[in-house]
């Protein structure tokens, strides 16, 4: 049964969400406040023909308490438990799914099949075979469907994308990434992530987590990746959970990692859920070139052009009296930036109601799962893992 009432209607086209997962913080806060209760708070989203599109998201989960205090205080007019009910729902028309990744493959199927859109947070599955099976389901039941990939709307890197584009760097040789910071083990301070992140038997682990965002990354602004070389760790082996139960972990918690691009560029990214951050931002990205560097995080983006580039000379004897940080430049907001996450809703939306092109399909979500199952073999291996295209019958 669905719970609560409608919202009244207005001179709009209403779209029907049934949103499995939001009482997550990444679905909570993400993608039902800042995204589609963002829009609601637009008025909807203006369509071609001048009408507003209006998503009127139906919570999904399985705690009825924390469903009804979630759509209590973000005055939510429907939620239910019953996940076949709503997909059973004819006004149903999008899917959404944020659950932990050891439950969406299940879920995702179950919509498709109901002939669902469906749109949902990665990984799309803990394994590639299913990853593609879900892809070619999709493709053979013809619904629409997409995968998050946040990361390349985010400010910085949409600066480092212009900056490429524009032909800044001239060839590109190298690409240096750190992301991560201290995730606390539980027993001393509470930790800030959910403890299945750290038990391979619930999908957790860094490698799947992260190597889903830095396929679509490196592919967005440099090209495929061809290959990897991955070195795993579970640096902290015990933790404590939300019960204050100590448990053992799993998974990694940390990924070293290189990448072989076309074109001959290498990339290497450090992810790691065990470092204290010393950067500008939780995610910082290094971009060499024969004309120019740049270093991007998440919002801010510095560049160095080569006749800005100082002749540094290596001494070890004498102090260091050159101030390099002074060389860069910052590249300048030149336009509004919304939401990572709603701007990536806005072109799903408009993909299912007037069939605009959407690029991040579940087929693109399988590379990325491609790229961690790689990872993780080549970790065990201990070798370089190639990358064969992939694609759906």
């Amino acid at each position: 049964m669905i719970y609560g009432q409608a919202l009244s209607l207005m001179s709009r086209k209403t779209l029907q969400i049934a949103m499995n997962g939001v009482t997550g913080r990444m679905g909570r806060n993400q993608h039902l406040i800042r995204s589609i209760l963002a829009l609601q708070n637009e008025g909807g989203l203006l369509l071609q023909d001048g009408t507003r599109l209006y998503p009127e998201p139906i919570l999904i989960g399985r705690d009825q308490r924390r469903l009804q205090e979630l759509a209590s205080n973000l005055k939510v007019a429907r939620w239910t438990t019953d996940l076949p009910g709503a997909l059973a729902d004819p006004n149903t028309e999008i899917y959404f799914d944020a659950q932990i990744t050891s439950e969406r493959a299940r879920a995702l199927t179950a919509a498709i099949e109901a002939g669902k859109h469906v749109y949902c947070e990665k990984p799309v599955a803990a394994d590639l075979v299913t990853a593609l099976e879900l892809a070619q389901l999709a493709k053979k039941r013809g619904v629409k469907n997409g995968v998050v990939q946040d990361k390349l709307f985010l400010p910085g890197l949409l600066k480092l994308k212009q900056l490429i584009t524009s032909g800044f760097f001239g060839r590109i040789f190298s690409v240096r990434a750190e992301f991560g910071y201290w995730v606390f083990d539980g027993y001393e301070v509470p930790a800030q992530r959910p403890s299945w992140n750290y038990r391979a038997e619930d999908g957790g682990g860094i490698i799947l987590d992260m190597f889903c965002h830095w396929r679509y990354v490196l592919e967005s602004l440099f090209g495929p990746a061809q290959s990897v070389l991955a070195l795993g760790a579970t640096h902290i082996p015990a933790r404590m959970d939300e019960s204050g139960k100590s448990y053992q972990a799993t998974a990694d918690d940390a990924a070293y990692a290189i990448f072989e691009i076309e074109k001959g560029i290498i990339a290497q990214i450090n992810s790691s859920w065990c470092v204290r951050v010393h950067r500008d931002e939780l995610f910082s990205i290094q971009v060499d070139g024969k004309l120019g560097s740049a270093v991007a995080g998440l919002r801010g983006c510095k560049v160095q052009h080569r006749v800005t580039t100082p002749k540094a000379v290596w001494n070890p004897d004498l102090p260091n009296s050159h101030d390099f940080y002074s060389d860069w430049v910052e590249v300048p907001d030149n336009q509004v930036f919304d939401n990572a996450f709603k701007a990536q809703w806005e072109l799903f939306l408009l993909h299912v109601a007037e069939d605009r092109a959407f690029p991040y399909t579940l087929l693109e979500g399988a590379k990325g799962v491609q790229l961690a199952e790689a990872g993780m073999k080549s970790w065990k291996e201990r070798r370089w893992i190639d990358l064969p295209e992939l694609t759906l019958k």
